[in-house]
């Protein structure tokens, strides 16, 4: 791939390492709003920062709040929409769950618009420092070790295959739930218990550890009530995750809302996963 000028705006601990990675293959990088980049040109203003980019690099997630730049570095940070409309026709614009209203401000301009987690080999190998993220949490939060501990995986996609994986080979005792047959059988295959989500009522009784992956409401309050009073709950799904906290809360039950595990547990891998799929991108073309 030729020599390219990539822009980083805004992030986390991931985008600081990519600075390096990228800068280190050769290309020219900028930096703004990014938290001790370990290389690259930290430009004073926005605008300095994206003149001249073929491809501008936004957090993921973009906003916290589907506006605001997701840019923990900086005391004001810029909207989301103002990087975007200064974009320029051609120009690619990469970020994670982008907002649907941003896609059509990307389109106006004639950006090339590309969400990071729609992509099958970003989302595959972002799974491995996810799952061992979770890992951490719960050896953290367990008096017990995970060896022999009763673990329940809600969801068996990308992330609850490597999770269940994982936690097979440290001895635990694993229960993943899904939806499809074919996944069923897989979980049964690999070692697993299967059971059906719709029927998680079944065996909510008997956990010590619940991971959920599915971003919607599986773990509602009456399903919550049947879990043992020293369960810990972890939700590695994104917004609106998949666990009602308040209802745990109320519960006296202890969960963790762990988001953004690969650019918090293990940053330079998610900045080489990051890097990889970005000269994937430019050298693809169009989604």
């Amino acid at each position: 791939m030729k020599s390219m000028r990539f822009s980083l705006v805004g992030g986390d601990a991931r985008q600081a390492g990519l600075a390096g990675l990228i800068a280190a293959d050769g290309h020219a990088v900028s930096t703004f709003g990014v938290d001790a980049p370990a290389a690259g040109t930290p430009a004073e203003t926005l605008a300095d920062c994206l003149r001249g980019a073929d491809c501008i690099v936004l957090p993921i997630p973009v906003t916290l709040d589907r506006g605001t730049l997701n840019a923990p570095a900086l005391r004001c940070p810029p909207t989301a929409e103002e990087i975007w409309r200064a974009a320029r026709p051609g120009q690619v614009l990469a970020g994670g769950r982008i907002p649907e209203a941003l896609w059509r401000v990307g389109a106006e301009r004639g950006a090339v618009v590309w969400d990071v987690l729609t992509r099958e080999d970003f989302a595959a190998r972002n799974a491995v420092p996810t799952a061992e993220g979770a890992l951490q949490i719960a050896m953290e939060n367990m008096p017990i070790t995970l060896h022999g501990a009763r673990c329940l995986v809600v969801g068996y996609g990308r992330i609850g295959k490597v999770l269940s994986r994982d936690l097979l080979s440290l001895g635990a005792r694993v229960t993943a739930s899904a939806r499809r047959q074919a996944d069923l059988a897989w979980i049964e295959i690999v070692g697993g218990r299967a059971v059906h989500t719709q029927a998680l009522e079944t065996v909510l009784g008997g956990c010590d550890v619940v991971f959920n992956t599915v971003p919607a409401p599986v773990l509602t309050e009456d399903r919550l009530k049947l879990l043992p009073p020293d369960c810990l709950c972890i939700d590695l799904a994104s917004a609106p995750g998949g666990v009602d906290f308040d209802a745990a809360h109320r519960l006296g039950l202890r969960c963790v809302w762990a988001l953004g595990l690969p650019g918090k547990v293990a940053p330079r891998t998610a900045g080489l996963i990051l890097r990889d799929t970005l000269y994937h991108i430019m050298t693809e073309g169009s989604p």
